[in-house]
């Protein structure tokens, strides 16, 4: 089955508006993976928005499933997830003001730089994963870098699911085809939620893991963060099943 990583960098946000530790992120951690979740994801961004770097400090001890860690690799990045070691980093292209990751590596134009990255996080033992959009020769070329996996970005399919599922999945469809030829595991995140997870699952071939924040932890304000994370994984689980 596919695997559910809770992004809990919007829990930080929270935290962060008011000052002092309400809600404790790390606890919030804890809590996740009791509930169900299968690994862990912040994205630390250097004004420190909503993940700190103490967070993720604070973090590794507790998470006992999976351990991801988002963020462009700047120097200051690279000398935090090599201290940390967590289970997987997944690098993307966010210039130091984005607001949010929107857009993949070009694996052509920095493939010098991606390949001086990941053979440094292999070097200490970490899975590397690269966010990628559904450019089957950006793929292709993620394979020069050395990463183990990419991420696709699946804000393009939460736009057009609405109108239609099949040609929003479809891309996404022959990415993950072509991603598994070549040697590369897929993970996917951005965007995905309750309504258009399901459909992306059950469509999208070798799928490994997915990454969700906003849309969960924004559900749990209605349902609960235990009832929310069951409900995502209902949802990979029945799509494993139609897949079977």
């Amino acid at each position: 089955m596919v695997r559910l990583s809770v992004n809990i960098n919007k829990i930080a946000t929270i935290r962060n508006a008011r000052g002092g530790n309400i809600p404790d992120v790390v606890q919030a951690a804890v809590d996740c993976e009791r509930f169900g979740a299968d690994g862990i994801t912040v994205h630390p961004r250097p004004d420190e928005r909503h993940i700190r770097y103490q967070d993720v400090l604070d973090l590794r001890p507790v998470v006992k499933t999976e351990f991801n860690i988002e963020g462009y690799p700047s120097r200051k990045f690279l000398d935090l997830v090599t201290r940390v070691k967590p289970e997987q980093v997944t690098l993307v292209p966010d210039p130091p003001n984005a607001l949010t990751s929107n857009a993949g590596w070009d694996t052509v134009k920095h493939r010098e730089l991606l390949t001086e990255v990941v053979s440094e996080l292999k070097a200490h033992g970490i899975r590397t994963s690269i966010f990628i959009e559904t450019d089957p020769e950006m793929i292709r070329r993620a394979v020069d870098v050395g990463t183990d996996r990419v991420e696709l970005y699946t804000e393009p399919y939460a736009a057009q699911f609405p109108d239609d599922k099949n040609a929003a999945a479809e891309p996404f469809v022959k990415a993950a085809e072509v991603a598994h030829e070549v040697g590369l595991g897929i993970n996917a995140g951005h965007d995905l939620d309750l309504h258009n997870l399901p459909w992306f699952a059950e469509k999208v071939p070798y799928l490994q893991e997915v990454s969700i924040g906003h849309a969960l932890i924004s559900d749990a304000l209605y349902y609960g963060l235990q009832n929310t994370i069951q409900l995502y994984q209902r949802c990979l689980e029945n799509a494993g099943k139609s897949q079977a």
